[in-house]
């Protein structure tokens, strides 16, 4: 039995690989479409999501997952590790860290044996992942939970997330860009760029180019003025846009000293209130 078992939800983003190479328990979100529930990365897929909205009508909405859920993950893993460290998305944009928290009161009296800790990470996306990949590390080699819970902590210092939106159509709809509507201009023909800085634990506008280019650029930029020269690690996510986001990874690549670099399919839990088009980046320096 191992001493520590880690959890998270799929806004975490990360690749399939990380997540079976450290063994981390990913408990999906939901998308409802048609008044029906989709759990997140099983039963539909990002492309199907995208192609739906695309259409722009009769578009899906989303659920975070239930305290049955979580509490399902815990009884589980209780059977193979000693204690247990949920990572949640920012709880500032999200109610998955109160439905962890509430499946934790439930399980004091089930699994009264199996210390359980929820950690709010104040961030989404690959920021949240690579958060989790960190804890998850910690706990592979041994750690006790306290340790794996101040690995987390650390992360959550360095982690950097930024995004581009293809259009501000998909937020202004569930009425979301209430800091962005304070730009002048024509919002919807903005490709702005977002960033998620888990000091904060929301996601603020940071620039507003008319193109694409412009956008991408802007990101480089803000990621060259924080990295330098340091070796540093990337997940790049598209919204079903992959071609774009290979010559995305291309270019940092080319512009970087990367230790790693990954692509995935941006959630469409989250993907969802963002749009289709979405090219976005989760990075930290060594």
């Amino acid at each position: 039995m191992k001493k520590v078992a880690v959890v998270t939800d799929s806004t975490c983003c990360l690749p399939q690989e990380l997540v079976e190479k450290y063994d981390i328990f990913v408990v999906p979100l939901v998308i409802v479409y048609e008044g029906k529930d989709y759990r997140d990365g099983i039963d539909m897929t990002p492309n199907e999501v995208y192609k739906i909205m695309r259409k722009k009508e009769n578009l899906p909405t989303t659920s975070t997952a239930s305290t049955g859920d979580f509490l399902n993950a815990y009884q589980q893993l209780s059977q193979k590790a000693e204690s247990i460290l949920c990572i949640t998305v920012t709880s500032l944009q999200s109610k998955t860290f109160e439905a962890a928290s509430a499946a934790k009161e439930m399980a004091k009296e089930e699994l009264p044996n199996t210390a359980i800790e929820i950690f709010d990470s104040r961030s989404v996306s690959s920021a949240l992942g690579f958060i989790v990949r960190e804890a998850a590390r910690v706990a592979s080699q041994g750690a006790e939970l306290a340790q794996v819970v101040e690995a987390a902590r650390n992360m959550m210092g360095k982690v950097n997330f930024l995004a581009m939106l293809d259009t501000l159509y998909y937020l202004a709809r569930l009425g979301r860009i209430a800091r962005a509507a304070a730009w002048a201009g024509n919002l919807l023909d903005m490709k702005p760029v977002l960033e998620h800085n888990p000091a904060v634990g929301e996601t603020m506008p940071v620039a507003r180019p008319r193109t694409k280019k412009r956008a991408i650029e802007h990101m480089l930029k803000i990621m060259s003025e924080r990295v330098g020269s340091s070796k540093v690690h990337v997940m790049v996510h598209h919204a079903d846009e992959l071609e774009e986001a290979k010559k995305f990874a291309a270019e940092i690549e080319s512009r970087f000293n990367c230790a790693e670099m990954y692509i995935t399919e941006f959630t469409p839990v989250m993907g969802v209130h963002t749009g289709p088009g979405l090219l976005a980046i989760g990075f930290y320096a060594d």
